[in-house]
C-alpha cells in the first residue's frame, strides 16, 4: 500500500511538473487514492446485481443510512458554496444552504422515508410510474436527470477549485482528476462505494469545520475573534450579519427564502437522497436515518457559515468567492485543520457527485431505456438484473462527461445546488406529496403540474426582474399545486385517483421490480412481500376488489 501511495504521488508530481508536493497536496492526493481504493473494493458487494449497485440491495443499517444522507448534504456545494456566498453577500445568503438541506432531511424523515422505503423501489421515478403511469415517469425522469447533472457539475466544480489550489494546477486538470476518480469507483462499487467511503469522509469534514471555527473563535489565530466578527458589520454593513437577510427585500430576503424553499422542499425529490432512503433495510431505519442525516447537517450551519465571515476578514475583496474556502484552509489555518477540511470536502463532494451520477444513470437505464423505450415502445423482453447492472455502468461514462463539461464551463457550486432543486421543486414536488397523501391524485393532474410548474419556472428565469428574484422559486410550486388540484377534480370520473392510491402500500415481488413490471400483480387479490420491507404492518389492498367500473378500467390501462 505504501509503495502504491509513493508511486501515486510521484506520478502526480511528474504529470504537473511539481518539484515537490507540499503537505496539503500530499494529504489530498493520498486521500483521493484511499477513496478510490475503498470504492473499488466495495464493488465486491455488488455481486453482479443492478439492484445492489443502485440501492445496495436494500440492506443498509441505520448508521450507514444516516451517514450517507449527511454526506450528500455536507458536500462541496453546501460547504464551499456556503462560505463563498457568505463572503460575497452576507451571513444568510450562505447559511440558508445547510439550513435548507437539514430541514429537507428532517421532513423526509418525518413524512416521506417510511412509506417510500416500504414500496421497495429502485429509483424515485418508479413512484411516478406506479402512481401515475409511464407519461409521468418519463417527464419526471427527464426533469430529475437535468437537475442532477447540475448537481454533479457543482460538486465536481468544488473539487476542481480545491485541487487547483492545493496542487497548483489549472482548474481543467483539477476537475478532470476529480471526475476520473468518481467515475472509477462509481462504476465499480455503486452505492456500496458511497456507503463505505462516507464513513471516513463526512465525519472528517464536520469535525474539521468545527475545529477551524473554534480555532478562530477561541483566539488561537493571529487576530481576536471580536475583531474578525465586528469587521463583517463595519465593512460589510449592518445587513451582513443581522436578521434583515430574512425580512428586508433590499438585503436579499426573497432570494434567501427562495433558496430555503428550494432546498427544504425541493430537495425532497432529490434522487441521491431517495436512493439512500430506498437502500435502508426497513422503513423504520429509513425514517431514523433521514432524521440522523438532518441533525448532522444542521450541526454544520454555524461553523461553515462563520468561516465565510472569517474569509471576509482575511481575504482580499477581489478574491474569487469559490476559492475562499481552499485559500482560507491553506493560508490561515493550522495544517492539520486545513488539510482535514480539504480532504473532507473533496471526499464529500466526490461522494455526492458519485451518488448523483449513479442516480442519473439508473434513471436512464431503468426508467427510460428499460421500461419506456424497450418495453413500452419496442415491446421487447425484460432485462435481467445483470443486464440492468451493465447498462447502468455504461451510461455512467457519458453522463460524467456531460457533468464535467457543465462544471468546467459554468463553475458556480453554491448557485448550482439551489438551481438544481428549483427545477424539481417547481414541477415534481406536488405530484410526489399529493400522490402519497391524497386519494384523488391522478395522472392528468400530475402531467399538468409537472409541465406547467417547470415551464413557468423556466419562463421566470428569463423574465423575473432582478429585484424580485426569489419569487421565481416560490411562485411556480404554488401554481403547480393549484393546477394539480383543479385538474384532479375535473378528471376524477375518467381517471379516479383512488384506483392507484393503494400502490403506496403494495410491495411487489423482487423479480417484478427488477424486470420493471412493478404493477404486474397489483390489484389481482394477492399481496407479495418478497422484495419489500420488514414492516410488521401488512399492506391492505382490499379496496381494489370493490373498485367501480371506471376504477377497474383505469387500473388496467395504467398497468399496461
Amino acid at each position: 500500500m505504501l509503495e502504491f501511495f509513493n508511486l501515486y504521488i510521484t506520478l502526480i508530481s511528474s504529470i504537473f511538473n511539481l518539484p515537490e508536493m507540499e503537505g496539503f497536496a500530499i494529504a489530498v492526493a493520498v486521500f483521493i487514492a484511499v477513496t478510490i481504493l475503498v470504492g473499488v473494493f466495495a464493488g465486491k458487494l455488488v455481486n453482479r446485481s443492478g439492484k445492489r449497485l443502485i440501492v445496495a440491495g436494500k440492506s443498509l443499517p441505520l448508521f450507514l443510512v444516516g451517514t450517507m444522507l449527511a454526506a450528500q448534504a455536507v458536500d462541496g456545494n453546501s460547504t464551499l458554496g456556503n462560505i463563498a456566498l457568505v463572503f460575497q453577500f452576507g451571513f444568510w445568503a450562505g447559511a440558508v444552504i445547510p439550513i435548507g438541506l437539514g430541514v429537507c432531511l428532517l421532513l423526509v424523515g418525518a413524512f416521506y422515508a417510511k412509506p417510500l422505503n416500504k414500496m421497495s423501489m429502485i429509483t424515485l421515478p418508479d413512484f411516478y410510474f406506479r402512481r401515475y403511469g409511464n407519461g409521468a415517469e418519463g417527464i419526471s425522469s427527464i426533469l430529475m436527470i437535468i437537475s442532477f447533472l447540475i448537481l454533479v457539475a457543482g460538486n465536481l466544480a468544488a473539487c476542481g477549485f480545491i485541487l487547483e489550489i492545493v496542487f497548483g494546477i489549472d482548474y481543467f486538470w483539477g476537475i478532470t482528476i476529480a471526475a476520473l476518480a468518481v467515475v472509477v469507483y462509481t462504476i465499480a462499487g455503486g452505492l456500496f462505494a458511497s456507503a463505505y467511503t462516507n464513513l471516513f469522509q463526512v465525519y472528517l469534514a464536520i469535525g474539521s469545520f468545527w475545529a477551524a471555527f473554534l480555532f478562530f473563535l477561541g483566539g488561537f489565530a493571529d487576530t481576536p475573534w471580536d475583531i474578525i466578527y465586528n469587521n463583517a458589520t463595519a465593512v460589510g454593513g449592518a445587513g451582513f450579519m443581522d436578521l434583515s437577510g430574512l425580512y428586508d427585500v433590499a438585503n436579499g430576503a426573497l432570494l434567501n427564502w427562495g433558496a430555503l424553499f428550494a432546498l427544504g422542499l425541493g430537495d425532497i425529490i432529490a434522487l441521491d437522497f431517495m436512493e439512500r432512503v430506498f437502500a435502508a433495510k426497513n422503513p423504520k431505519t429509513a425514517k431514523r436515518g433521514a432524521l440522523m442525516g438532518g441533525a448532522l447537517t444542521m450541526f454544520t450551519v454555524i461553523p461553515t457559515s462563520m468561516l465565510g465571515v472569517v474569509a471576509f476578514f482575511y481575504l482580499p475583496a477581489d478574491t474569487l468567492p469559490d476559492l475562499a474556502m481552499p485559500l482560507l484552509a491553506t493560508q490561515h489555518m493550522p495544517f492539520a485543520i486545513g488539510a482535514g477540511i480539504l480532504m473532507g470536502v473533496v471526499g464529500a463532494s466526490m461522494s455526492t457527485a458519485s451518488g448523483g451520477l449513479l442516480a442519473i444513470s439508473s434513471v436512464i437505464s431503468r426508467n427510460l431505456m428499460q421500461r419506456i423505450i424497450r418495453r413500452r415502445w419496442m415491446n421487447k423482453p425484460n432485462w435481467s438484473d445483470n443486464k440492468l447492472l451493465n447498462t447502468t455502468r455504461i451510461v455512467i461514462v457519458p453522463m460524467m462527461v456531460i457533468g464535467t463539461a457543465i462544471g468546467y464551463f459554468v463553475p458556480a457550486p453554491g448557485v448550482y445546488l439551489i438551481l438544481a432543486f428549483d427545477i424539481m421543486f417547481a414541477g415534481a414536488f406536488v405530484p410526489l406529496t399529493l400522490g402519497l397523501f391524497w386519494k384523488k391524485a391522478n395522472m392528468p393532474a400530475t402531467i399538468a403540474a409537472l409541465l406547467i410548474g417547470s415551464v413557468l419556472r423556466l419562463q421566470f428565469f428569463w423574465t423575473m426582474p432582478e429585484e424580485w428574484w426569489g419569487l421565481d422559486t416560490m411562485i411556480p410550486p404554488i401554481v403547480s399545486l393549484i393546477v394539480f388540484v383543479i385538474v384532479a377534480y375535473a378528471t376524477q370520473h375518467k381517471y379516479p385517483g383512488k384506483a392507484r392510491h393503494d400502490v403506496r402500500d403494495y410491495v411487489p415481488p423482487e423479480e417484478d421490480v427488477i424486470a420493471g413490471e412493478d404493477l404486474k400483480h397489483f390489484g389481482d387479490g394477492t399481496q407479495a412481500m418478497d422484495g419489500g420491507s420488514s414492516s410488521s404492518d401488512p399492506p391492505d389492498n382490499s379496496d381494489n376488489s370493490d373498485l367501480g367500473k371506471y376504477e377497474k378500467d383505469y387500473l388496467e390501462r395504467m398497468k399496461k
